[in-house]
């Protein structure tokens, strides 16, 4: 008896520009936001004393987000960047909730950030299938 292995199916080129474009935009966000953690314009140091982050560690949420992104940006390093991304949008999301704020944004960008690999990786469409 054979054991059960999913069927890797191929994926068209509207569904892997898709997936790009997704990928793109999350990516873009990230960059955006890791880049004004550096750049601190008005209303950072009120934000973050808002949040209870002191803004001397403006810097290395900083680092630490734009590095997951351009591990998330190389395609052979996708799923890990994925996944250090998805572990950044957790904190981000515990951060939230621990101040009593919605948390809805960050869930969708989780998301999005798994999507747009699903929609162009058959490899992770064969490990996450959905079925009709």
């Amino acid at each position: 008896m054979q054991p059960d292995i999913p069927h890797i199916t191929v994926v068209s080129r509207k569904t892997i520009w898709t997936g790009r474009i997704i990928s793109g935009l999350i990516a873009a966000f990230f960059i955006f936001s890791g880049t004004m953690k550096f750049v601190k314009p008005p209303g950072t140091a009120e934000g973050f004393a808002h949040l209870g982050i002191p803004l001397a560690d403006a810097t290395w949420l900083g680092v630490l987000e734009l590095s997951c992104t351009v591990i998330y940006l190389i395609p052979r390093f996708w799923v890990v960047g994925a996944i250090l991304l998805t572990g950044y949008l957790g904190g981000a999301m515990l951060t939230h909730l621990r101040i009593g704020e919605p948390v809805y944004l960050h869930v969708v960008m989780a998301v999005l950030v798994w999507g747009g690999i699903w929609l162009r990786e058959p490899r992770l469409r064969a490990l996450i299938p959905i079925r009709r």
